[in-house]
Parts: C-alpha cells; sequence; structure tokens
C-alpha cells in the first residue's frame, strides 16, 4: 500500500468546536477552553497584533528619525543637450550663469549637469559644467568643446 494508492475521505471537513454551550458539549464546562483567568479568558477581548502585554511597543521603542541630512548636499540640476539646442545661439557659452539667465535652471541651483537626450546642431562652449560622456560626444560633434 503506497501514499497515492489510499483513497480520499468523503467528509473530510470536521465541524468546529462547538465552545460554551454547557458541560454536556465535550468542550463546555466553566473555562470553555481559555484557561483560568487573565485578559485572554474574559468575553469581549481583541488584543491588538502589536501588544507586548503592557510593554512599551516595538515602534515606540525604535529611534524617531533614522539617518542624517548633509549639510553641504550638492544636488546637481539637470539640463539636456536638447534644451541647449533651443535656447543659445550658434557660438554662445553655456555656463552657471547664463543657464540661469535663460530661466533652464533655478536661481538657487548650485551645479549643474548637462545630458545628452536630444540633438544639438550649433556650435556651443561650455565652461564649469559637468557633462554626460553622451553629451560631450554630441557637442565635439557639432564643432563646440568642453572646457
Amino acid at each position: 500500500m503506497e501514499l497515492e494508492t489510499l483513497q480520499r475521505r468523503k467528509n473530510r471537513t470536521m465541524k468546529s468546536k462547538r465552545l460554551g454551550r454547557g458541560y454536556g458539549s465535550g468542550v463546555g464546562g466553566h473555562t470553555v477552553g481559555r484557561g483560568m483567568k487573565g485578559q485572554k479568558s474574559r468575553s469581549g477581548h481583541k488584543s491588538l497584533q502589536f501588544f507586548e502585554g503592557g510593554n512599551v511597543p516595538f515602534f515606540r521603542r525604535m529611534p524617531k528619525y533614522r539617518g542624517f541630512n548633509a549639510k553641504f548636499k550638492i544636488v546637481n540640476s539637470v539640463v539636456s543637450i536638447d534644451s541647449l539646442n533651443k535656447a543659445y545661439e550658434e557660438g554662445e557659452t553655456v555656463n552657471l550663469n547664463t543657464l540661469k539667465e535663460k530661466k533652464l535652471v533655478k536661481q538657487s541651483a548650485n551645479s549643474v549637469k548637462i545630458l545628452g537626450q536630444g540633438k544639438l546642431d550649433k556650435k556651443l562652449t561650455i565652461e564649469n559644467l559637468q557633462v554626460s560622456s553622451s553629451a560631450k560626444e554630441k557637442i565635439e560633434k557639432a564643432g563646440g568643446e568642453v572646457k
């Protein structure tokens, strides 16, 4: 006889125990399977999942603030080559001040990186800005230079 050759039972689900229905029910009695005393034996007991019996809960024991904020954090503003192509004329220089004047970056921007998204048809000179490798390729291909 093997496990796979055993016949399946017809009534595989059992009826649940009827608690609190007197001594004759088999699981009745005065405690009804809840033990003697305590919070869990009382009616209407609903303990929350994170309740720890009166201890300070885990989420309140954990530190309130995680990590730290860097004082001198540098957030790069991003400018695509496509927007430079629209905003600048042939032979102009691109630096942080001219980008702010043409409102391509916010006035509060500290550093800018130029990304190689789009096409560049004009000869531009980029000064003191970070440039991605694909953007540098496109700028030099159009006849411009990166300083």
